[in-house]
């Protein structure tokens, strides 16, 4: 598991890759960020193709972070998860260990239904420039609800959570509800948080932008979120509308419910300045209140 908290730069990274690359030394301080709104179809190797060239598409574009959508293989629903998971390293790994070495940029690749162990999780992989997997994060939170005469929906009736987290910002759709894990994220020093999710057409219109606003200005960090496209004729018809929004807590780039990429040129100069005009970060009290983390030691 990954523990470095990191910004983006066109210096030499620590792994050694040149090029656009997510590090720790900040000479740069503006990057151009990638959301891919991707249409998923039931045919994964089609849902392979088209993600691998909306990554080419984003990174001829200038983009050195390219965010593909919750569950970008799949359908999503429980009754897919089973038929579409793979082991990490897999197909779908693979295609995005390619597309960021071949097109020199980072890829937060979304989701995947993944099988380890005779279990299945929600598991987000994120590849650097030179190819290597820099990190595996599975879905904390798993997405249970019952909205009487609306939708029901229960993820843990196929999938387990996972019970770590890293410090690069990444969560799953329904972990951004959980305010206490931006919270973390933020006070390891994360600048961007990201969000590959599939809201629906019941909670997208009430709570997906809100959310993402408020985790946004709470943390003063730049939040990303991506979807899949709209589906009409699906089994479950995901909201679409992937957003980037600023630590002001303005909405700075948003797809509709059509496949696209937008972008989004992150500064991290102008997060620095919010987070002087509005020092909450030092302002905080520690005798009073905290949010802590205990880790096991597990990955």
């Amino acid at each position: 598991m990954l523990v470095c908290c990191y910004t983006v730069s066109r210096c030499v990274a620590a792994d050694g890759a040149d090029g656009a690359a997510v590090t720790a030394c900040g000479c740069f301080s503006e990057f151009r960020l990638a959301v891919v709104q991707l249409q998923v179809r039931s045919v994964k190797a089609d849902n392979l193709s088209r993600a691998r060239r909306l990554v080419k598409e984003a990174a001829g574009q200038g983009s050195a972070v390219v965010l593909l959508p919750e569950c970008f293989n799949s359908p999503y629903g429980s009754s897919f998860f089973s038929k579409y998971a793979e082991e990490i390293p897999g197909e779908s790994t693979q295609m995005l260990s390619e597309a960021a070495r071949e097109h020199k940029v980072y890829v937060v690749g979304g989701s995947i239904p993944e099988e380890d162990g005779g279990k299945l999780y929600n598991s987000c992989t994120v590849f650097g420039p030179d190819g290597g997997m820099i990190l595996k994060h599975r879905k904390i939170h798993l997405f249970d609800i019952n909205v009487p005469g609306k939708i029901c929906f229960q993820e843990s009736e196929t999938l387990s959570p996972g019970n770590t987290y890293c410090k690069v910002g990444v969560g799953i759709c329904y972990d951004m509800r959980f305010a206490e894990l931006a919270q973390i994220y933020s006070r390891k020093g994360c600048q961007l948080l990201v969000y590959p999710g599939a809201f629906n057409m019941t909670t997208g219109p009430a709570h997906w932008e809100l959310l993402q606003r408020a985790r946004a200005l709470d943390n003063q960090v730049f939040v990303a979120t991506a979807s899949p496209a709209r589906d009409e004729s699906a089994s479950y018809v995901a909201w679409g509308h992937s957003t980037v929004v600023s630590p002001w807590g303005e909405v700075i780039s948003k797809a509709g419910p059509e496949e696209a990429i937008i972008y989004a040129d992150i500064d991290l100069q102008y997060l620095s300045d919010i987070r002087q005009q509005i020092p909450i970060t030092v302002q905080r009290r520690e005798d009073l209140y905290t949010v802590t983390c205990a880790q096991d030691g597990s990955s």
